[in-house]
């Protein structure tokens, strides 16, 4: 999954949502006190995909969309520019062969989120994308 993720930041690194975000996508968890908008992603699920003399994997991949705007336009614009990166991309995976990126799920919410200016209302889209790989 290293190789996936050295995938991802580098589909990132040249996408319209890198700049739109001024590049803040992490791994995991955004560092403490990041300046909005920003992006998370993380591995959801990686389960065996070995069928026949096939070795491969199926992961599932979360993207989450943060926006502190009072309007979704913000977060929606964002996950347009996530759309035209991921959704069935190619991309070069050291060691593997990607066979599909494709977006499974999405949702829309507004949440809780303590500022050190107190509670505000965030937007933040869950964005799910199935991924196959198969070794190389």
């Amino acid at each position: 999954m290293k190789n996936l993720s050295t995938a991802i930041f580098t589909a990132f690194g040249t996408s319209t949502l890198a700049s739109y975000i001024g590049g803040r996508l992490y791994k995991g968890q955004a560092p403490d006190g990041v300046e909005f908008p920003y992006a998370v992603y993380g591995l959801v699920s990686d389960v065996p995909d070995n069928v026949f003399a096939k070795q491969g994997e199926e992961a599932l991949i979360q993207f989450d969309l943060f926006s502190i705007l009072s309007s979704s336009t913000q977060v929606e614009t964002m996950y347009e520019y996530l759309k035209t990166a991921y959704d069935d991309c190619s991309m070069t995976i050291t060691s593997t062969t990607l066979i599909w990126f494709r977006r499974d799920n999405a949702m829309l919410m507004v949440e809780d989120y303590t500022t050190p200016a107190g509670t505000q209302k965030v937007w933040h889209y869950a964005v799910d994308y199935s991924v196959i790989l198969v070794a190389s």
